[in-house]
């Protein structure tokens, strides 16, 4: 395959299994003169793979922005550019977009070469309504500011899909059956494509259990898929957030039950509690 010169691809690489990486793809790195990369320590793993040689340099967050002019001079000067992250699509929640909007501006090709995207990936096998969706990406990091954005989140009608990772999966799944209404129906998808892949369905609610019941759940990269709000939702949550404060009867006593009943569904410790007592013989 012949490449262009003075072009800068974009071009999307593995999620997981290596073996992703398309022909195109390969053929695309082993010519371009470099190939610009979110960590090049990860990356050299999957071009050692394939045996690519290509000069590798590092372009994140971090150091985007003074490294643009220096690229673009390249592209300018004739020099073919490869864009990768460090897993699936670029500038999906990763760097490059400064890059790619220099380029353009500066009047340089840009040429995609498609391959894997770990939110079009997991929303093809998740079940949920997929004609109409709205990507978040990740949520903040912060617990206030991550339960402000979702109550902005919880009337849009199309299903919503987030990025997490492992050290905050709990806590964001906990805030969105807060704030999303915990007998909302969602899927979490983990490690997809890996040998460890999970993809686990129910409510929020059921999720958050979900997670709770094995620490290994919560390991890995995380998208989180929930579907879109409908009308009526609010009857239907107190009747989730009684089947959800049954089953943590059967395992806690009322007090603990009321409290993670609580924290799942969003619901009032107090109101919660009284039917716990209600309900515990």
């Amino acid at each position: 395959m012949s490449i262009e010169q003075a072009c800068l691809y974009v071009v999307a690489t593995p999620i997981g299994n290596l073996e992703d990486l398309s022909p195109r793809a390969r053929q695309v790195l082993e010519a371009v003169d470099l190939i610009l990369a979110e960590d090049t320590r990860h990356s050299q793993r999957l071009l050692q793979h394939f045996g690519i040689r290509t000069a590798c340099k590092s372009l994140h967050e971090h150091n985007e922005q003074q490294q643009v002019p220096g690229l673009i001079d390249r592209l300018k000067g004739g020099q073919t550019l490869a864009l990768i992250s460090d897993a699936g699509t670029p500038l999906i929640s990763d760097p490059g977009y400064r890059l790619v909007k220099a380029a353009r501006e500066a009047d340089v090709r840009v040429t995609p070469i498609p391959g894997a995207s770990a939110l079009i990936a997991a929303l093809s096998v998740s079940g949920l309504p997929s004609d109409r969706f709205f990507f978040e990406g990740f949520l903040p990091a912060r617990a206030s500011a991550r339960q402000e954005r979702l109550k902005v989140l919880a009337d849009f009608p199309h299903t919503l899909i987030f990025y997490e990772s492992s050290h905050r999966i709990q806590a964001s799944l906990a805030d969105m059956a807060s704030s999303l209404g915990a007998e909302r129906r969602a899927v979490v998808a983990r490690e997809l494509t890996k040998t460890f892949e999970q993809i686990q369905d129910g409510s929020l609610a059921d999720l958050c259990l979900w997670l709770e019941a094995d620490t290994d759940h919560q390991r890995g990269e995380f998208v989180v898929m929930v579907a879109g709000h409908e009308p009526g939702e609010q009857a239907a949550g107190e009747a989730e957030a009684r089947r959800v404060l049954g089953l943590c009867l059967q395992q806690l006593p009322v007090k603990s039950a009321a409290r993670l009943t609580a924290e799942i569904t969003g619901l009032s410790r107090n109101q919660l509690y009284q039917w716990a007592l209600q309900e515990k013989p």
